[in-house]
């Protein structure tokens, strides 16, 4: 965006005898992609075009078309028009970038190369010295709302303990920052972001949101059904960041991903005793009670199964994941996912909000009445 503002692609422009400020011609910009070597052709400029709109950053200036057309029609980056949806996830990764830039741009920076257990870690700070800057830097008017930006900051991936296993404290224990905000990202990373989440198409396999006993090796899931037993069967490893610097045993490393076994061989049979209509959970006598669960995904999921569609309803819970520690039961019905109403929706959707959504997941299941 301040790219295109630089090179005067952003500017007011004059249609129909209308002034739209700060608007771009979506022709130009695919121009501009190509020339910029940001997309090799203007198929791949559209579809990165598409994803910006998808994501709430760029929208047709009317809202006259919902895709992004390669022609003479004027979008507009909603950042300039007022209009950008700031949500709770939004605002704390836009506060975690200001404060980065803030610190690395002064020159006695509480930022420093520190070391620990002989390993070398960048950008590190105590949490006591972070929360003394953040004091005298007037962010915060205390120590406990400087403790609790804090603990925002780590559970959004963008600060994290060196070796991933305590919260945020006001203490020495040492902390960086996990995001470099200053590395060029190429658009082209963002039409591999969802590459490993591919849904597997049999609608009667559940999803697996959590991986147990993640050590090297170990490609098992536990699958814990209502009478207890424990089923072990086979799955793809997922890879991740976690993985890939070698750190199993991560407080937080990643938003929590989704893993999905082969069909064939992750297909248990299904908790509920009978098929159950919405209607039935939704009529007046039901005897279903409604409960709101917080969920603060661990670096390998949240610890449920879900299974079915309309309504769907979970299949399996991790006794010793954050779910069970929720309160979230086999065969309560899924009402809301971070408060979209999904009792009509399949699995695969619902596991796509859950994908996309905070690492905190906020839902509403319905539960039988003993």
């Amino acid at each position: 965006r301040l790219r295109l503002h630089d090179g005067k692609l952003v500017k007011d422009r004059r249609f129909h005898l209308r002034t739209y400020p700060n608007c771009f011609v979506a022709k130009e910009l695919t121009d501009w992609l190509i020339d910029r070597k940001e997309a090799p052709d203007r198929e791949t400029g559209i579809r990165l075009m598409q994803k910006l709109m998808d994501h709430y950053i760029i929208h047709h200036v009317c809202d006259e078309h919902s895709d992004y057309k390669d022609a003479k029609l004027l979008y507009r980056f909603r950042k300039d028009d007022g209009t950008f949806p700031l949500s709770k996830d939004v605002k704390v990764f836009m506060r975690g970038q200001s404060l980065y830039e803030k610190l690395v741009s002064v020159e006695e920076s509480i930022l420093k190369v520190r070391e620990e257990n002989s390993v070398k870690y960048q950008r590190t700070f105590l949490g006591s010295e972070m929360i003394d800057w953040l004091i005298q830097e007037g962010e915060v008017e205390n120590r406990q709302e400087a403790v609790e930006l804090g603990r925002a900051l780590l559970e959004h991936g963008i600060i994290q303990h060196v070796s991933n296993r305590h919260h945020f404290f006001d203490s020495d224990v040492l902390y960086h920052f996990w995001i470099n905000f200053r590395r060029r990202r190429r658009l082209t990373e963002l039409l591999n972001e969802n590459s490993s989440r591919a849904l597997c198409e049999s609608p009667d396999s559940p999803f697996c949101l959590r991986k147990l006993n993640p050590e090297p090796g170990n490609t098992s899931f536990l699958s814990v059904q209502t009478n207890k037993e424990i089923k072990v069967v086979s799955a793809v490893r997922r890879s991740s960041i976690t993985s890939l610097s070698g750190n199993s045993n991560a407080y937080y490393s990643a938003p929590p991903t989704l893993v999905f076994p082969p069909v064939a061989e992750c297909n248990p049979k299904s908790v509920l005793k009978r098929p159950v209509t919405n209607e039935e959970l939704l009529s007046p006598g039901a005897p279903y009670v409604k409960k709101t669960l917080t969920i603060v995904g661990d670096a390998v999921g949240w610890g449920f199964v879900v299974r079915g569609g309309r309504p769907c309803h979970i299949q399996a819970v991790d006794p010793g994941g954050p779910a069970a520690a929720a309160g979230m039961k086999v065969c309560q019905f899924v009402f809301s996912v971070n408060g979209v109403y999904v009792l009509h929706l399949d699995y695969q959707t619902i596991s796509s909000l859950i994908m996309t959504g905070p690492r905190t997941l906020v839902m509403e299941v319905m539960e039988a009445i003993e």
